[in-house]
């Protein structure tokens, strides 16, 4: 999709997202020291918003105008700063060695697409530092719930542990997501990537 496409998503509804930041997210950074975090698919600025909480210091990015408008005035009722950044990932080249934190939630891109992004991400992880990649996996198209329906844009937890150039990858696992819906509880099927880069 389009930056237009998403901007006209972020419009239709008042939250698209859930308010709360993303499971995975609080699973695996909440025993992390604060540091510097990069969010690079921030949308709304749910998880961008919980790591400044925490005492990070966030840099978060999309393409969204909407999006970025809506997590810069949740931010500000919420009493954090956080530098928003509005870029399209496949321009923008984040400093290298500069976050303790990087998370790639969410980003469903095709393949050689999603190789830049995350070689990208990958060079920005500080020594000692946390990349944290999750997605809608390919299992999920017939054995989950929602998500994508093209396959091209979804990715198994091998792939992504094999584009991470630099890191050592600790976790690299398929993760069980509930979701409620009105039949009730469904579970998505996402891939999970936890990688550190050497002190």
């Amino acid at each position: 999709m389009k930056p237009e496409d998403w901007n006209r998503k972020y419009a239709e509804r008042e939250l698209v997202w859930s308010a709360e930041p993303s499971r995975f997210l609080v699973a695996e950074a909440s025993d992390l020291p604060p540091g510097r975090a990069l969010d690079r698919t921030c949308g709304e600025g749910r998880n961008a918003i919980w790591l400044a909480e925490r005492g990070w210091e966030v840099t978060a990015v999309d393409f969204s105008e909407v999006a970025l408008a809506r997590a810069r005035r949740k931010a500000a009722r919420r009493g954090v700063s956080v530098e928003w950044i509005l870029a399209d990932l496949l321009d923008w080249v984040p400093p290298p060695a500069a976050f303790d934190l990087v998370a790639v939630l969410y980003l469903q891109l095709p393949a050689e697409e999603r190789r830049l992004v995350l070689g990208r991400a990958a060079a920005a992880v500080a020594p000692g530092g946390t990349l944290l990649a999750v997605g809608h996996d390919l299992l999920n198209l017939t054995e989950g719930y929602g998500g994508p329906k093209d396959p091209a844009v979804l990715f198994t937890p091998e792939e992504v542990a094999a584009e991470l150039p630099g890191l050592e990858v600790e976790r690299a696992e398929r993760v069980l997501r509930p979701i409620e819906t009105e039949e009730g509880e469904v579970q998505a099927i996402d891939a999970l990537v936890r990688a550190r880069r050497p002190a």
